[in-house]
C-alpha cells in the first residue's frame, strides 16, 4: 500500500480554471448516465475524480474528449463556453486523455507512436523523420523513455507505453492530461515514476485529471479531488480536509469501517473446485475459496483488485508463487491453459476481440477452437469433418440465438453480444466442468446483457461450476449465488442471500482491509 506524503507537492494553483463543467448531462438510449456533475480543474493542478464504477467518470471524459455531447449542462475553456465537437477539437484546445486502453500501435516505433494523429514535418513529400526527432528527444527525455526513438516497440512495457502516451501529450502542447487508472497494470516502482512525472508536469503548469479507485494514490498526488455518486457530483474535497474516510463517504454516501478478515465457509453441496493460499505477489495474496458444482461464484471489487490476476493462476496463464487447488478430488495445478482445458475448465476473456475471437475467421471456426476432438474424421485421419463442424455450429447457433447470416460469416460482422455468445458456445460444445467468465457482458447492449445472463444461470443449472467476474457492482446481485469482493489481492468479504446488494459490493470494494486480512 502506498503512504500518503501530504507534501508531495506544491500548494494547490489559485489560478483561474482551464476547464470548467457546469451541471453535465448525459443519456445512453433512455438511461441518464450523467443527471448533473460539475467540476473545474486550474492549470497545474492534479485534480482527483473518484467514484464507483457506473458513477459517470468516464462518460464526462468522454464529453471533454468530444466523443459524446451533453444533453444538457455547459463546458468552458479559461471561461469562454466551448463546444467540444470532435475529439480533434479537444486536442486544438489543449486536453490529452490517456485511457485504460492505450493508444499505440504495435508495428510501428517508438517516435511513430508519439506522432500518431500529429502533424509532420516533411522534406520534398516525405516525412522528415530526423526533423521530428530532434523536436521529440528532449521531451521523451523529460518523461524517462529510454528505448531508441527509432527502435520497434515490440516487447515494450505497460509502462513504457504510458510513458509514450505521455509523450505525445507534451508534444501536442497538452495543458491538461487525463489519466484513467494509470497504475493498474503497473509496479509499485513503475508506479513511483509516473507519480514522479504527474508531480514534474504540475510543477511546469500542465494540470492532470487523475481517475482512480486506488485512495492512497489519490490522497498521495491531488490537490482536490471532485466525486461521482450515481452520475451526479456529490462533493469536492480540498486537499486540507482529504482523508480515506472522507473519499470512501464521499464515494458511498456512508462511512465505511475497516474489514476484519472473513470468515468463508464452503458452499453445502459438491464442491468442484477447492483454492487454498493462491498467492502471486503482489497482486494476489493468500486467496482461499471452494466453488460448488452448479453455482454462479460471483468476484467483485475495483480495478487492481486481483482479481483477472487470480483466474490466470486458476487457468495456468500464470505461474503460482504459493498455494493449492484441487479440481474434482483430485490435486490440480495447471502449467499452460491447454492443461486447464484438458483438466476441465474454460475461460471467456476479458478482451474477446484481442484473446477470445479470431475476428477474421468463420462463426464455425471459431466454435471449433476448443472442440477439434469432435470434428476430425478420426486419429488415424485427423483431418476436419466439414460437415460435422458445420452441424455442430449450427446447433450451438441456434441454442443459444446467435444472430449471423449464417456459419461461415465472419465472426467479426456479428454484434458484441453474438461474438460473446460465440466464446460462451465454444464452451457450451466442449462441456467444461467449471467455466471462468471475465466480464461477461463488457460492451454489450443491455437486451444481449440480459440474454447472457439466461445463458450464463442455464449452464449453471445443468451442473456447470461457473466463477464470473465484473467491474459492475449492480450486476453481480442479478446474476450470482454468491459473491467474493477482493481488495489488494485479497478477498475481504463474502456475500449471500440478502447481504449481497449493490452497495454492500461497493461498500466492501472501498472498505480498507485489517492489516492481517488474508483470506480464509
Amino acid at each position: 500500500m502506498l503512504r500518503p506524503e501530504r507534501d508531495s507537492l506544491v500548494a494547490a494553483p489559485s489560478a483561474k480554471p482551464f476547464v470548467t463543467a457546469e451541471d453535465i448531462a448525459k443519456s445512453y438510449g433512455g438511461v441518464q448516465a450523467l443527471k448533473g456533475v460539475s467540476l473545474s480543474i486550474k492549470p497545474g493542478e492534479v485534480h482527483g475524480l473518484v467514484g464507483a464504477n457506473g458513477a459517470g467518470k468516464s462518460t464526462l471524459i468522454r464529453v471533454l474528449a468530444g466523443l459524446a455531447q451533453p444533453d444538457g449542462g455547459r463546458l468552458f475553456i479559461d471561461g469562454r463556453p466551448i463546444a467540444i465537437a470532435t475529439p480533434h477539437r479537444a486536442t486544438e484546445l489543449g486536453m490529452n486523455f490517456i485511457h485504460q486502453e492505450l493508444a499505440f500501435v504495435p508495428g510501428m516505433n517508438v517516435i511513430q507512436n508519439v506522432m500518431l494523429g500529429l502533424p509532420k514535418v516533411s522534406r520534398a513529400g516525405l516525412i522528415n523523420w530526423g526533423a521530428i526527432a530532434r523536436e521529440v528527444a528532449p521531451v521523451a527525455a523529460r518523461v524517462g523513455i529510454t528505448a531508441p526513438l527509432f527502435a520497434s516497440v515490440k516487447g515494450l512495457s505497460t509502462a513504457e507505453k504510458w510513458l509514450i502516451n505521455i509523450c505525445r501529450a507534451l508534444v501536442r502542447k497538452a495543458r491538461l492530461i487525463v489519466m484513467d487508472e494509470p497504475t493498474a497494470s503497473l509496479s509499485a516502482a513503475e508506479g513511483e515514476k509516473l507519480f514522479r512525472i504527474i508531480e514534474d508536469l504540475s510543477a511546469s503548469g500542465v494540470a492532470v485529471l487523475y481517475v482512480s479507485h486506488r485512495l492512497d494514490e489519490v490522497l498521495r498526488l491531488c490537490h482536490r479531488v471532485t466525486a461521482f455518486r450515481d452520475g451526479r457530483s456529490v462533493a469536492e474535497i480540498a486537499r486540507a480536509d482529504l482523508s480515506r474516510a472522507a473519499l470512501v463517504q464521499a464515494i458511498v454516501g456512508r462511512a465505511v469501517g475497516r474489514i476484519a478478515k472473513p470468515a468463508i465457509a464452503p458452499p453445502a453441496g459438491d464442491i468442484v473446485l477447492n483454492v487454498r493460499g493462491l498467492a502471486r505477489l503482489p497482486r494476489v495474496r493468500g486467496v482461499s475459496f471452494d466453488l460448488q458444482r452448479g453455482e454462479v461464484l460471483g468476484i467483485g471489487g475495483l480495478v487492481g483488485a486481483g482479481r483477472t490476476e487470480l483466474v490466470r493462476l486458476i487457468y495456468g496463464a500464470d505461474r503460482t508463487d504459493a498455494g493449492s487447488m484441487v479440481l474434482d478430488g483430485r490435486p490440480f495445478l495447471p502449467r499452460s491453459p491447454a492443461a486447464a482445458v484438458k483438466a476441465g475448465l474454460g475461460l471467456v476473456p476479458e478482451e474477446r476481440r484481442t484473446e477470445g475471437l479470431l475476428l477474421t475467421k468463420s462463426v464455425a471456426f471459431n466454435l471449433q477452437l476448443a472442440n477439434l476432438s469432435r470434428i476430425v474424421h478420426g486419429p488415424t485421419l485427423p483431418l476436419i469433418d466439414r460437415r460435422r463442424r458445420r452441424s455442430l455450429a449450427q446447433s450451438v447457433i441456434r441454442d443459444l440465438a446467435i444472430k449471423t447470416p449464417g456459419v461461415d460469416t465472419p465472426v467479426g460482422r456479428l454484434s458484441g453480444g453474438n461474438q460473446q455468445k460465440v466464446v460462451i458456445g465454444r464452451w457450451l460444445l466442449r462441456g467444461p466442468k467449471v467455466l471462468i467468465l471475465d466480464e461477461p457482458t463488457r460492451g454489450v447492449d443491455i437486451g444481449a446483457r440480459g440474454e447472457i445472463h439466461r445463458l450464463i444461470r442455464d449452464l449453471a443449472a445443468r451442473g456447470m461450476a461457473v466463477i464470473a467476474i465484473s467491474s459492475e457492482p449492480d450486476e453481480l446481485p442479478d446474476l450470482c449465488d454468491r459473491v467474493l469482493v477482493m481488495a489488494e489481492g485479497r478477498i475481504v468479504r463474502e456475500l449471500v442471500g440478502p447481504d449481497l446488494t449493490r452497495n454492500a459490493i461497493i461498500e466492501a470494494s472501498y472498505a480498507e482491509p485489517a492489516l492481517e486480512g488474508a483470506s480464509a
